[in-house]
This record gives structure tokens, C-alpha cells and sequence, in this order.
């Protein structure tokens, strides 16, 4: 599957002249790695392209050139890069007015843990979410969350036949009972998972 290495990355002065036609085609990329659960809930599905854009983003703005400081950006954003049997993605709750936020946060306590991706008739897929950090407390969720969901060799094998996919959230601060994502996000999604022997 398709990873990241600082051979693959371009100087500070090479990016900065591709800059604004990689920032074109990760953009258009991106709409094809997105999905809408509610209102407010929105799940960005990460990949090679999109961790390579955060990577160089990081870089030019840190203005980053020394080998061992590049490689610690690409140790922490490395493990948003799905492995060929998983999706990753990053779980956004938007919400534009702060105290309204803040209320909602409050009420949304748990919440990443009740989201949930299915293939078709499969079983739902709940996520290993925050693998890094703790991003809660007692008294609030965070407005951003990192969701690994792990799929099945069956699983994996009816995306690639052309299952349909759902996502969802089973959380009484945000009930969605399931949205079907649509043929470009699953088809890009299809391209995160590598095709292997069932068991």
C-alpha cells in the first residue's frame, strides 16, 4: 500500500513552486474522501496524498529543512496512513459559534467511540479512536478525533466486489442511524484496502 518516506517529499523550495497545483489536486482529491454524517459530524478518510499535503504544509510553515526534524513530522503523521486493512480517518465536530461548541462538547462525551463504518451486510465497525492521546475529559469531548476502523478479509473482499458502505453514529448527543456513502468516496476508500486470502 501506498506509504510516505522522505525521498518522497520535495524541498522547501521545490514545494514551493508546485505548491498551488498539489494544493489543486489534493483539494479535488480530498471531496473524495469525505463524508457528512450530521449537521455537524464529519469524518475525513486520511490516505498517502492527504498526510503528504499536512506533511509539507507543516514544513514550509515551520520552514523544516534538517533531516532528523522532517523525520519527526513524518513519525507523527505516519500512522494516519491506512495499512491496507484498516481506514483511518479524522472525526471533525464543527461547530462555528464557541459557546454553542462548548454545550455541544459537554453533551458529547464518548462520542468517538460510537461511530461505526459497515460494508454492506457485514457487521458494523466500531473504531480504535486516539490511539495517540487522550482527547476527552471528564467534563468534555474534543472537537477532533483520530479514528482507525479495522476491516475483515470478508470484509475487505466485499468492497472490492462493489459493496455498498455506511457510516453512522450510535451516540444519544448524535444518533445517526446511517448514511450510505456516496459511489466516488466508496470507490476511493476501495483503493485504502488491500485485496488478501479470506480466512
Amino acid at each position: 500500500m501506498p506509504t510516505l518516506s522522505r525521498a518522497d517529499l520535495w524541498s522547501l523550495e521545490e514545494y514551493s513552486e508546485r505548491r498551488p497545483a498539489f494544493r489543486a489536486q489534493v483539494l479535488a482529491h480530498k471531496k473524495t474522501r469525505q463524508v457528512s454524517l450530521s449537521e455537524h459530524a464529519r469524518l475525513y478518510f486520511e490516505d498517502a496524498m492527504t498526510i503528504r499535503y499536512q506533511v509539507q504544509e507543516m514544513l514550509r510553515i515551520e520552514k523544516v529543512f534538517e533531516a532528523h526534524a522532517i523525520n519527526e513530522e513524518l513519525e507523527a503523521y505516519l500512522p494516519l496512513i491506512p495499512d491496507g486493512h484498516n481506514w483511518k480517518a479524522t472525526f471533525m465536530l464543527e461547530y462555528d459559534d464557541p459557546q454553542v461548541r462548548a454545550q455541544q462538547l459537554a453533551k458529547l462525551i464518548g462520542v468517538e467511540d460510537k461511530v461505526w463504518m459497515q460494508v454492506q451486510d457485514c457487521d458494523r465497525v466500531y473504531p480504535i479512536a486516539d490511539e495517540d492521546l487522550t482527547r476527552e475529559n471528564a467534563t468534555k469531548t474534543s472537537s477532533v478525533h483520530f479514528l482507525r476502523f479495522e476491516l475483515s478479509p470478508q470484509m475487505i473482499a466485499a468492497v472490492h466486489a462493489g459493496a455498498s458502505i455506511h457510516a453512522g453514529i450510535d451516540h444519544p448527543g448524535d444518533f445517526v442511524s446511517g448514511v450510505e456513502l456516496p459511489t466516488a468516496v466508496r470507490d476511493s476508500l476501495a483503493n485504502d484496502l488491500q485485496p488478501g486470502r479470506l480466512n
